[in-house]
C-alpha cells in the first residue's frame, strides 16, 4: 500500500501547482497587459471564453490532485483496491481536463488574437493556420492592445506545456491505478498462500 498511494499523493502534490498555475494563465489571457478595457468591450479572442486554463487545467485538474493526495487517509473508508479504483476514476476526469486544456489553447493559438489593426478590429491571422507563429514581422499589424500577440502566444504556450504534463501526470497515476486494482487482490492471495 505504501508504494502505490505514496506515488499517487506525490503525483497529486505535483498536480496543485500546475493547476494554479493554469487558472493565473487563463486570468491573464482575459486581461491583456493587465488592462480591463478589452474585456469590457470584448475585444479578446473567442475561444478566450471557453476557459480552457480556468475550467479543463485548472479546476477539473484539482478533481484529481485532491483524490491523490488524500488517498489513505480514510483507512476506514475504503479497501486499497477501491482506493484505486477511486484514483483511476480522477485520473481520468484529469486526462479529460487537460486535453481539454491543450485541444483550446491549441485554436486559440491557431486563431491569433482579436486586435486593432489598419482595417479595423479583426483576427488578422485566423485565415493562416498558425504561419503567423513563425513570423513574428507581420506581428506589428495588430496595434491594439500593444505586444497582443507576444502577451497570447506566451500564455497560450504556457498553457499547452501545463497541459501536456498534467496529461502525463494523470496517465501515470490512470496505469498505477489499474495495475494495482487489478493486480493487488492477486497479490495478497499469493501472499496468503505462501504464508500458510
Amino acid at each position: 500500500m505504501c508504494c502505490s498511494v505514496g506515488f499517487a499523493r506525490s503525483l497529486g502534490l505535483a498536480l496543485l501547482p500546475l493547476a494554479l498555475c493554469c487558472i493565473v494563465a487563463n486570468l491573464l489571457l482575459l486581461f491583456p497587459m493587465g488592462e480591463t478595457t478589452y474585456i469590457k468591450q470584448d475585444r479578446l479572442a473567442s475561444y478566450t471564453w471557453y476557459f480552457g486554463g480556468l475550467g479543463g487545467g485548472g479546476l477539473m485538474m484539482l478533481v484529481p490532485a485532491v483524490v491523490f493526495i488524500s488517498l489513505g487517509k480514510c483507512s476506514f473508508c475504503w479497501n486499497e483496491s477501491l482506493m484505486m479504483c477511486g484514483s483511476v476514476l480522477a485520473a481520468v476526469i484529469g486526462l479529460v481536463g487537460s486535453c481539454y486544456c491543450l485541444v483550446i489553447s491549441g485554436f486559440t493559438l491557431m486563431q491569433g488574437p482579436q486586435c486593432f489593426t489598419s482595417f479595423g478590429w479583426s483576427y488578422p491571422f485566423a485565415d493562416q493556420g498558425g504561419r503567423y507563429l513563425l513570423q513574428p514581422e507581420t506581428w506589428s499589424q495588430c496595434l491594439q492592445p500593444v505586444n497582443i500577440v507576444e502577451w497570447n502566444v506566451t500564455l497560450l504556450c504556457v498553457l499547452i506545456g501545463l497541459a501536456v504534463l498534467e496529461f502525463i501526470i494523470c496517465l501515470m497515476q490512470l496505469g498505477s491505478g489499474l495495475v494495482n486494482a487489478v493486480c493487488r487482490p492477486f497479490c495478497y492471495k499469493q501472499e496468503y498462500s505462501l504464508n500458510a
